[in-house]
This record gives structure tokens, sequence and C-alpha cells, in this order.
């Protein structure tokens, strides 16, 4: 199975949470952005050899965090490389609101995944828009670019609804199972 990591920046655990049901579900490297948006040589040398990368950060202000960010901006040394042409990409996001303009930051990722000529993967999960449906079903936001997560901001990563982790769970077995077919 190619090398997948999931790199990250979470400031309160939410994100970090997600993360980790991602990786489970890709069998995945967890690489953590600093408070400060860093991450170590290490990590970078982890993100060259991944055959698919998997982007998180939550939605502050209809955006990625700066720290995210910060990271993003770092990663323009490799775009002058070509260094990730042609890997695997795909991104995730939470923020409190059921919505919180979600949309606008997993665009900002697959943008940033296309400029490094990468291959965007989508979440491949139908809706979960029925009458019937509750918190607790897979794709309850109704995603199709990426895994969208709702976040309570007055309680801990323990209290993100279980279909939103199962979402993520899902979503990095597809991510894997796609970069090991292409791979």
């Amino acid at each position: 199975m190619p090398k997948t990591s999931v790199v990250y920046h979470s400031g309160y655990g939410h994100t970090q949470r997600v993360a980790e049901a991602v990786a489970e579900g890709a069998a995945a490297t967890l690489i953590a952005i600093s408070s400060e948006g860093d991450i170590s040589e290490a990590d970078w040398a982890t993100l060259k050899d991944s055959a698919a990368i998997i982007f998180g950060t939550p939605t502050y202000m209809g955006g990625p965090s700066w720290q995210f960010k910060k990271f993003a901006d770092a990663s323009s040394k490799i775009w002058m490389q070509q260094g990730w042409k042609d890997k695997v990409f795909g991104g995730f996001t939470n923020s409190g609101s059921l919505n919180g303009d979600k949309h606008s930051t997993l665009s900002y990722l697959q943008v940033l995944a296309s400029q490094h000529g990468g291959l965007w993967v989508s979440l491949g999960l139908m809706p979960a828009n029925t009458l019937a449906a509750s918190r607790s079903d897979i794709n309850n936001l109704g995603g199709s670019m990426g895994v969208l997560v709702q976040s309570p901001t007055d309680a801990g990563a323990d209290a993100i609804p279980q279909g939103d982790i199962d979402t993520a769970l899902a979503y990095g077995k597809r991510v894997a199972a796609i970069a090991a077919r292409l791979g």
C-alpha cells in the first residue's frame, strides 16, 4: 500500500480528532502543524515520500487557520520543484456551525493540491438527506468535495457527532484505496 500522510492543524483538538479518524482509515502517518504554523524537516521528508497527502484544518472566519496557511505558503518551495506533482490529495475541515463556510476552506485545499499538480479525491459518499437522517449517519452534512465536520464550540472533541467521525474514517480509506489503484 502506498504511503499516505495526513497533515493538519488543530487549534482546540477537534481537527486532531478528525485527523486521527482519517489517518486510521488510510493507515496514514499523522503530521501535526504546530501552533506556530511549522512542521519539522523530517515531516517535510515524510510528505515527499508519500503517494497521498490529506490536508486538514479548522475553518476560521471562512478559511483555513493561519497556521495551515503558513504551512501551505512554505510548500511553495516544493511547488517550484514540482515535488508533489501527480500525488493524490484530499482534505477535511470542521467548524462550529453546521455550514460555517466550510466549503470555502475545502475549495482552498483543493486549489492548493491543484497548484501542486495533484489529483484530488472527492468524498464519494451519498448525502444523508432524508427525513429519517440523523447526525449519526455518514455524510450527514452532505459534502462531496471532502469531509465536512461540525464541532460544537462549547464541547471537546469527544462531542463531534459519530456520523462525522465515520465519514472521516471512510474518506481515509477511499483516499488510500485510490492511491493504491494509481500507484
